[in-house]
Formats: structure tokens, sequence, C-alpha cells
């Protein structure tokens, strides 16, 4: 790997999400890849899912650092195969997710085929991340954005959002 490849991923890795600034790009495994195409910097990212209203401030903020760090031309790609799945996000993103009072996600579901059509609440084991009691109950299916649900925590009685499991 040459220098100029390495500072291009470790400048890129830096960049947050727009939605949880807690976590970087890399962190929530949107990132996929940094190339250097001839003197052409090329990040791959891959929405967390389909239509995601984000996809355009992370692509804006990719540029925008790469290029202040001394990369002139700057191309973004979205991938869209294999499908971005929360099981992407790192240790260190599930951290930063629980310290700043969002329940991170447990392991996304295997399926094989089509996914099936439920209409009711999914159930989720997952515990406050303020006080750690399993005594939670969901509020809303959707939070501030689609990828997150909400929850209150009888214990502690503290609202907080889930990041779902995709």
């Amino acid at each position: 790997m040459t220098a100029a490849l390495a500072h291009a991923r470790s400048v890129a890795a830096t960049v947050t999400d727009p939605e949880l600034p807690m976590l970087t790009l890399a962190d929530l495994g949107v990132l996929r890849d940094v190339a250097l195409e001839d003197e052409r910097v090329v990040a791959t990212i891959t929405p967390t899912y389909s239509g995601c209203p984000a996809m355009a401030s992370m692509r804006d903020d990719l540029v925008r650092v790469l290029r202040r760090s001394g990369f002139a031309d700057v191309e973004v790609k979205v991938s869209l195969d294999p499908a971005w799945s929360s099981d992407w996000i790192s240790a260190r993103g599930r951290a930063a997710l629980a310290e700043a009072g969002i329940s991170p996600p447990g392991p996304a579901p295997r399926r094989d085929g089509p996914v099936p059509l439920t209409l009711l609440p999914v159930r989720r084991a997952l515990t406050c991340p303020r006080c750690g009691s399993s005594e939670v109950d969901l509020t809303s299916e959707f939070g501030a954005t689609s990828c997150k649900a909400l929850y209150s925590c009888r214990s502690c009685r503290e609202p907080f959002e889930h990041v779902k499991e995709i």
C-alpha cells in the first residue's frame, strides 16, 4: 500500500455519520473501500438502507475532508451489493452508541429468500443503555431516523433509542 493510499484511508475513516455523529462511517460499516485510481481517490460507501437520506451528506463530507487533506480529485461510489448489515458496525462503534445512550443492535436476522412482511412490532432482546435493565418497552418502531426504534426503561424510566437489526 502506498503512503498516499494509507493517508486517504485514514482521512476517510475520520468522517462521521450525519445522523449518528458518535460513529465514523468506518465504525458504522458504511465506508466499504478507499482506493487510488491514478491520481483519483475513490471511496465506496453502502447505505444502511435503500433511500437513506444521509447518503448525500456522507458523500459531501467525504469529498470535503479528502480535498482538505490534499486530494484534489475525489469520487464517491455507492455500492448496494452486498446490502449493508447492522453486523458491520464495529465493536468500537457499538461501544460509542451505548456510551451515547443508544442501544446498539443485536445480531442481524439471517434469511434465505424473500423477507416476510410482518405488521407486528419486532421483539428484541435488549437492555437499557443507561441502567442495563432488560425491563424495557417499545414506544415506537420508528425513531428520529428509520434505522432506530424508540424504547423506554421500566427501571430507570428513561427513554432511549435502539439501532435496529438489519
